[in-house]
């Protein structure tokens, strides 16, 4: 079976490190990917993308990356499932994240940065 993913987008907001009580940083992300057809962009329509980023990576992407920030990801698929307030059950599907590139700077002068720690996996 196959389950790779490739994307390029922006990032829709700052990133915000956490920490698992087993002491494990993880770094959501939400990617904004324009929405083509026909060989031409579709303006104002857009898919945003839900991931995951783990370990000594999601430190990096923390550290290096800002909203507005383009970045190609690869990863896997993943869905789970959870019950919310309402005893309600909740689906999620987001890219588990394998490795990050950042494909825009920060500020000027600073190089595109290309992040894969596979000690991670």
């Amino acid at each position: 079976m196959i389950n790779q993913v490739t994307l390029v987008g922006r990032l829709t907001k700052e990133p915000e490190l956490k920490w698992t009580t087993e002491d494990r940083a993880v770094l959501n992300l939400t990617i904004a990917l324009n929405r083509f057809r026909k060989n031409k962009r579709v303006d104002n329509d857009a898919d945003f993308i839900q991931c995951v980023i783990w370990g000594k990576r999601a430190e990096a992407t923390a550290e290096f990356c800002s909203k507005g920030q383009l970045v190609g990801v690869i990863g896997e698929l993943q869905s789970r499932q959870y019950l919310n307030k309402e005893e309600q059950k909740v689906y999620i599907t987001e890219v588990l994240v394998h490795q990050i590139r950042y494909l825009s700077s920060r500020g000027k002068g600073e190089n595109v940065v290309n992040i894969s720690h596979e000690e991670d996996e």
